[in-house]
Order: C-alpha cells, then structure tokens, then sequence
C-alpha cells in the first residue's frame, strides 16, 4: 500500500462520528474538491476504498441518502442536488464554498481533512516530500488555505489541468499537517522516515566532503611535488636554505601527508600555515625556472 493509501486508511477509521457538527464540516471539505462533480446528482468519485468508506460514514450518520456503484475502477458515491446542504452552492456544475467563518477549532480541522481525503494524496517520502490537494475553482481553494494558515501552514499554489493544487513540500510542515487532520499513526511513520533519509543524507554530504577535500590536497601534493622535482632537476636546489630543503624532502617521502602532518615531521615543528609558506616559495621559485 502507498503511503497516501495509509494515511487514508488510518483517518477512514477515525471514531468522533458522534460530533455531528464534526462531521457535517468534513463532508463540507470532501464535497469542495476536484473530484466532487454536480450532473443530475451530485457525485463524488474516487479509486480510494477508504476515500469512499469515510464518506459513507459522513452521509450515514447526517441521514443523507444516498447511491453508491462502480464505474470501472471507480467507486461513486451520488446524492440528490436539492439535498440541503447550507454552506455550499453550485455554479456551473461545480460546488462551491459559501463565504462562510469557521472559528471553532475541531471543525477547522474536520473540514481541512475531509478536504484531503476527498481530493489529496502524498507521494512516498522516501524519495520525496509533497502532499497536494485538488479543487476545481480558486474560491474553494482559498477557503481551504486560509484556514491553514490558522496553523502557520505555508501554502504553494499549482493550477494544471483546468484544477488547482495546494501543495506542501516542507518534511516538518507535511508533519504538522498529519497531526492537524488526525492521523498520528501516520505522522510519526512519515518522521522516522525523514530521520532515516536525514541521516543518509548527512553521511553523503560529509562522505562527499571528504572525498571534495582529498581530492584538494591530493592536486596540491602533486602540485608541489612537481615543482620540487623541478627544482631538484636544476641546480638551484643545493642552493636553498635548509629549512626550504628539510620540507622538499619530507613533501616527496610523504605526498599522502597533511599540511598538518608535515609540520609535526620537521626537526623543529610548525603549523599548518609554515609549512604551506614554505611549500608555496619553493612552487613560485620553480615557476621562474
């Protein structure tokens, strides 16, 4: 099952049917999506069992009655257009949200999760982080983000396909999302998730890092090891200062070692940045060979 599918699952089979104001919200938020339409009936439709065992649940329990069958692989759930539904209006064959004000918090969130699984899904977080919710026209979607926005919830709009998408792509803000609509289970699945791939990806980074800084010091070994040979190869060599000749040959004996690891070889040890002055001078002394 895809991780969309869990989630489903899990809020399929959320308890609070007893709150009808709950419950009349979250059919609110299934019916504003993409996949509600209003032919001769309204119609919802969906390849999700657990999109339509919810909304089964919601029309039951408000006494709304009701069609269910399969077109294909659709399961679709229609109802009569002049069910009284007081916060919603059709235009041109579409629902549409009334201007309406939900302040209490419990149907906020109803509202918000009827909304995603009437019309959202999430990709797999193992390879990436999006949760995207459908509607057909800017009103319903504004509705909906506003009342995200409640809980600090940055909202991205999409419009393709003649529908418009709210998206999220931030890993914490997907997770602050789960908790918002009820499915716990799911959130604290999808922050191991991201745990595991942080932590991959913080090894490919350091891993990467290393490998970036190996590569540096192993041009500048060659690099200066190069011009020492040159210099060797001239009679200029048995002219330098000793302290000049000392880091040439502990450079050829050591091309592996580090600025560091050079500077503790010497007979009078020096840090790093001596040991590159020096290294630095011979370079520039067999460029004016």
């Amino acid at each position: 099952m895809s991780f969309s599918g869990e989630i489903k699952e899990e809020l399929s089979q959320m308890s609070n049917l007893k709150d009808k104001e709950a419950v009349y919200y979250e059919l609110i938020g299934y019916l504003i999506t993409k996949n509600t339409k209003v032919e001769k009936k309204i119609r919802y439709s969906t390849e999700s069992e657990y999109n339509i065992n919810r909304l089964n649940k919601l029309l039951n329990n408000l006494n709304i009655k009701y069609n269910i069958e399969m077109q294909g692989k659709l399961y679709v759930i229609s109802f009569s257009k002049k069910t009284e539904i007081k916060d919603i209006e059709i235009i041109d064959s579409n629902i549409c949200i009334n201007n309406i004000e939900i302040k209490d918090d419990k149907n906020m969130k109803a509202v918000i999760r009827g909304a995603f699984m009437g019309g959202g899904f999430m990709s797999e977080p193992i390879h990436k982080y999006h949760l995207e919710i459908n509607f057909e026209n800017d009103g319903n979607f504004e509705f909906i983000k506003k009342l995200l926005e409640n809980y600090n919830l940055s909202i991205k709009r999409l419009k393709r396909n003649g529908s418009i998408s709210l998206y999220i792509k931030d890993g914490e803000e997907i997770s602050n999302f789960l908790a918002l609509i009820g499915a716990s289970n799911s959130m604290l699945k999808f922050e191991e998730i991201r745990v595991i791939k942080d932590a991959r990806n913080n090894v490919n980074r350091m891993v990467n890092c290393e490998v970036a800084n190996l590569n540096k010091t192993v041009t500048a070994a060659t690099k200066q090891i190069d011009a020492i040979r040159k210099l060797k190869n001239s009679r200029k060599f048995t002219n330098l200062p000793d302290e000049l000749k000392e880091i040439a040959e502990l450079r050829i004996k050591n091309p592996d070692a580090s600025l560091v690891e050079l500077g503790g070889m010497l007979k009078e040890p020096i840090g790093k940045s001596g040991v590159n002055y020096r290294l630095n001078k011979l370079i520039k002394m067999s460029e004016e060979l």
